[in-house]
């Protein structure tokens, strides 16, 4: 047999070899990425505890029990960094721990305070909605009822045709911001370029 022949023919093996080799490990790299996909997507599991929650409701809102308590109930429409800081305070509870661990009389507790703070002598600056239109007290609303209260106060300003109800009406800024530049409706639609008239003589605009 020729030597050329056999020296082809090795070669033409080892070609084919290094092929299979190579397709195995392009699968290999596909599975291991696959199986580390799989992985990322499955929820990290957290040691079990059975006085740990990871969701905690107050005040019809649904907190995250991974987070500290002053941080989770900014959660709640209607209470701010602020609001949730003096909660704690009042209540007597560790703001920096975790919202998961909270007992059910801590959880009232917030509840209580969080539906009357000036029964717990909250200071009234604190407050989101002080002097009431209807009988002057101070009060903090929440939740739903912080939504129904500021619509119906801009429907009482529009019905009253007061300065800030008009503004509301024309869709424009109530507070005094100007309109050359900001708040225009339809934007990137009309130049800001001055139209030269169609009557209008060669050199004037």
């Amino acid at each position: 047999m020729d030597l050329s022949a056999i020296f082809s023919a090795v070669i033409t093996q080892l070609l084919k070899m290094a092929e299979h080799e190579k397709q195995d490990n392009v699968k290999q790299a596909s599975g291991s990425q696959v199986a580390r996909k799989e992985d990322a997507r499955k929820p990290s599991i957290q040691p079990a505890d059975k006085d740990f929650r990871y969701f905690v409701r107050i005040a019809n809102t649904d907190l995250d029990g991974n987070k500290k308590i002053f941080q989770a109930l900014t959660k709640i429409k209607g209470v701010g960094f602020m609001f949730a800081n003096m909660l704690c305070n009042i209540a007597g509870i560790d703001k920096n721990a975790k919202t998961g661990y909270l007992k059910d009389d801590q959880v009232k507790k917030i509840d209580e305070v969080l539906n009357d703070p000036g029964k717990y002598n909250a200071p009234g600056w604190m407050l989101n909605r002080r002097k009431n239109y209807e009988d002057g007290k101070d009060y903090h609303i929440i939740t739903g009822n912080l939504s129904f209260a500021e619509e119906n106060d801009v429907k009482r300003m529009k019905r009253i045709r007061s300065y800030r109800g008009i503004r509301h009406g024309m869709g424009l800024p109530v507070r005094g911001q100007r309109t050359k530049s900001n708040f225009r409706k339809n934007k990137g639609k009309v130049s800001l370029g001055v139209i030269k008239r169609a009557d209008a003589k060669p050199g004037k605009v």
